[in-house]
C-alpha cells in the first residue's frame, strides 16, 4: 500500500473543496418562487373550479345565478394568474391574462 492519501471519490464530499456550481442548478430562491406560485395558483384554481361546478348544480330558471358564478370564476382564475406573475416579479398586465379566463369558458361550455 502506497503511504499517499487516498484519491479522492467523486460521489463523497471533499471537507475544504466545495464542488463548483453546475450551469443548469436553480438558486433556492427561485425554486421558492416557482413552489409559491404554484401553490397559490393551484389554490385559487381549486376555488374557481368549486364555483364552476356550483354553477352547474344551480337550477336552470336561475341563469343570473350562473351567470354570476361563472364570471366570479373567470375573476378568480384571472387573480391566480396575477398572483403567480407578481410572485415572479413580472408586470401583472399581461398576455397571460387570457389564461386566467379558461374557468369561465370551460364552464359556459358545460353549463350552457
Amino acid at each position: 500500500m502506497s503511504a499517499s492519501s487516498p484519491r479522492p471519490r467523486k460521489h463523497l464530499m471533499t471537507p475544504g473543496a466545495p464542488r463548483q456550481q453546475r450551469a443548469d442548478s436553480m438558486s433556492l430562491s427561485r425554486v421558492q418562487k416557482w413552489v409559491m406560485s404554484t401553490l397559490a395558483v393551484t389554490t385559487i384554481g381549486h376555488l374557481a373550479a368549486g364555483l364552476v361546478l356550483a354553477a352547474m348544480y344551480v337550477d336552470e330558471d336561475r341563469l343570473d345565478a350562473r351567470i354570476g358564478l361563472l364570471v366570479i370564476a373567470g375573476a378568480f382564475g384571472v387573480i391566480s394568474v396575477v398572483v403567480a406573475l407578481l410572485i415572479h416579479g413580472r408586470k401583472p398586465l399581461s398576455p397571460w391574462l387570457a389564461l386566467g379566463l379558461l374557468p369561465t369558458a370551460v364552464g359556459a361550455f358545460l353549463v350552457f
